[in-house]
Parts: structure tokens; sequence; C-alpha cells
């Protein structure tokens, strides 16, 4: 699994943030996604590979703007990993 943070410019509430989630969810397959508008973030986990120039096209026409794009792997958080 992959874990892809996006830091965004531009999100200014919940709505935002709901923006985006629904536009990545509609472009590709993903596990997760999370937006927040105070950390100017996004994180995505999927397990498929991601076409970075089609996120960043995607985010971008809703009038944000992507500062950086960075894909890691993904390692699960909590108690009982």
């Amino acid at each position: 699994m992959k874990e892809i943070i996006l830091k965004v410019e531009g999100m200014r509430c919940g709505m935002c943030e709901a923006h985006i989630n629904d536009t990545v969810r509609k472009i590709s397959k993903i596990k997760k996604v999370s937006s927040s508008h105070k950390k100017n973030e996004t994180i995505i986990i999927s397990d498929d590979d991601i076409d970075e120039k089609l996120f960043i096209d995607s985010i971008t026409s809703l009038g944000y703007k992507i500062l950086s794009f960075d894909i890691r792997p993904y390692q699960k958080k909590g108690l009982f990993k």
C-alpha cells in the first residue's frame, strides 16, 4: 500500500475538504482519503499506482494549488500494527 501526501493551498473550510475528497474518490480507486484545511493537507491511502498528473490536474481544476506531492510506503498507525 502507498500513502500519498498532498500539500494543498486554498482550502478554507470543511466544504473545501469535501470537494477535494470527492474529486479524489472519483478519479481513482482508493482505500481512504482525508483532507485538513488547517494543515493544508490531503492524505490518500491506495493499493494501486497513482497517476500524479491526473491528481494534480483534477485538484487544481477546482481552484486549489498543489504545493507538494509525496508518495511513500504506507505504515499503519495505532496499537495493533
